[in-house]
């Protein structure tokens, strides 16, 4: 076999921009990728019937628009991106509906008395959407760019992270919107770390909207895959590494893989302290997932859901929050909220005429065997009745066959690793440069470094650049553009402090 500049084993989001950025740089880049098709958790496929295309793990992507890399790689010039009018939508038990419009004003609008609530609580946020974006995907021990937005986020997300989290609002239905956001997270509530999230979830809303890729969004990976292999990097399928010595020599590894997954592989180049930290990496619950192919779209009892791709479903603001504890005690939940995707309404080339994809999970105990189908489908039904009787098939996948489609996701936890409080600190250690490794050549490139889950690239964009640094002595990021050429390696620095050994201007 003969050598190459860089490995990358996974080819998620997070794996495909760090092949992107070191091809971009001038280097030889290789991709492994178990499966067939390259994508990870970016992945379309005919699961169903035929002619009805599913996305298999992500489906709706806010991050698309938002993410620092994805901006620099110009991801919205590449991939046509449908935006629904509403982000996201949330109907409740008295037949009542709250929905989360793109237009700030109309949302407040929507929400009656707690309209002037909604609109102080994401208004400064939204209006200062990259600034968010720039603070929550980059590493917390940094000090943020714009400290005062900084602080404005903190204190909202402390504010929907504790007990004290209903004090602005005087009817259910704001309560209950923002709930089904922050549970994306898949923690007990309320949660300082949870509601952080969510909270950034909630001002893309608003701010740039809830895309979906047209096709599906295997998009999103076809477009890296291209970019890569542009710049002579290769993907190569259908090979899952048991050990780096079936690899050609490189001088930089990268990981796109749950840190557990990294440290067995590179346990003999590994120090035995760095191996003791990481093994006490802890893994959150898991996601039973499910798709139907659908004769008709969802009858839901509020219209006002068909103006949305994304809709959350288990009730009110406790009633979520019961559930989200259940689970995380290890039960399955009576009530369980649930995650909906319904992109044919907006992009009708998934499913033949007049058909429709719909995509659900919810959230079980870590290493779940149980098929949760019923349980989701009397949840949708309980909002959208009639709904059973147009379903054509269906197909699913409980947490334990997540992991065996995709071993990062242990126990079923899409999110390679909990994204609690201190893993996102710590995320998979304490250090200003978590990605590397401190195995020579070793990089971290997956959801389990900073800044966590998303389909973002970030995690794998800051690993590229920090073994541009040290492995290659590249101090100068190549652009990422469609229409810039690559920088040559070893140009002069720009923006690079030399105390903190960040590239400044780079950061998301």
């Amino acid at each position: 076999m003969t050598s190459v500049d860089a490995i990358v084993i996974g080819s998620g989001p997070n794996g495909l921009a760090a092949a992107v950025t070191l091809a971009r740089a001038g280097l030889s880049v290789h991709v492994y990728e178990r499966n067939a098709t390259p994508g990870g958790g970016v992945r379309t496929e005919e699961i169903t019937l035929p002619g009805f295309r599913h996305d298999i793990c992500s489906a709706v992507h806010p991050l698309a628009l938002a993410s620092g890399f994805f901006r620099k790689f110009g991801l919205a010039d590449r991939v046509p991106f449908i935006t629904p009018s509403a982000s996201y939508g949330h109907p409740l038990p008295d037949g009542e509906v709250a929905v989360a419009y793109r237009d700030l004003e109309r949302t407040a609008d929507a929400l009656g008395p707690d309209g002037p609530a909604w609109r102080a609580l994401l208004g400064p946020l939204a209006r200062n959407a990259d600034a968010v974006a720039q603070f929550t995907g980059s590493s917390l021990l940094q000090v943020p760019r714009n400290p005062l937005v900084a602080a404005r986020f903190g204190l909202t997300a402390l504010s929907q992270g504790g007990p004290w989290w209903n004090l602005p609002f005087r009817t259910p239905k704001p309560g209950a919107l923002l709930t089904g956001v922050i549970a994306h997270a898949t923690l007990p509530l309320p949660n300082l770390a949870a509601s952080a999230a969510g909270l950034a979830l909630a001002t893309y809303a608003h701010a740039r909207g809830w895309p979906i890729p047209v096709g599906g969004s295997q998009a999103i990976a076809d477009a890296m895959v291209d970019d890569l292999r542009a710049h002579g990097g290769e993907v190569v399928t259908g090979a899952a590494i048991e050990s780096l010595g079936e690899l050609p020599d490189a001088r930089a590894i990268l990981f796109d893989t749950h840190v557990a997954i990294a440290a067995r592989l590179g346990e003999d180049l590994l120090p035995a302290d760095y191996l003791r930290r990481v093994a006490g990496f802890r893994d959150g619950n898991g996601v039973f997932k499910i798709d139907f192919a659908l004769s008709g779209p969802v009858p839901w009892t509020n219209p006002e859901l068909l103006e949305t791709a994304t809709v959350h479903l288990g009730g009110e603001r406790g009633a979520i929050a019961r559930s989200e504890r259940v689970v995380a005690a290890g039960r399955e939940s009576d009530d369980p909220y649930v995650l909906v995707a319904q992109p044919t309404l907006f992009d009708p080339s998934r499913a033949p005429a007049g058909k429709h994809v719909l995509w659900a999970y919810t959230h079980v105990p870590r290493g779940s065997t149980s098929d949760r189908s019923e349980a989701v489908i009397a949840q949708i039904e309980r909002f959208a009745p009639g709904f059973r009787d147009l379903i054509l098939a269906k197909t699913t996948r409980t947490a334990h066959e997540l992991e065996g489609y995709n071993p990062s996701y242990i126990g079923g936890d899409i999110s390679s690793g909990m994204p609690d409080l201190s893993q996102l600190v710590m995320r998979p250690v304490l250090s200003t440069d978590p990605w590397r490794m401190p195995g020579r050549g070793l990089y971290l490139a997956s959801s389990s470094a900073v800044p966590g889950p998303g389909v973002h690239g970030l995690a794998g964009y800051y690993a590229a650049r920090s073994a541009l640094r040290h492995e290659f002595g590249v101090t100068r990021m190549p652009s990422l553009t469609p229409d810039r050429p690559a920088a040559a390696p070893g140009a002069p620095a720009s923006g690079f402090n030399q105390t903190t050994g960040f590239i400044e201007e780079e950061i998301a």
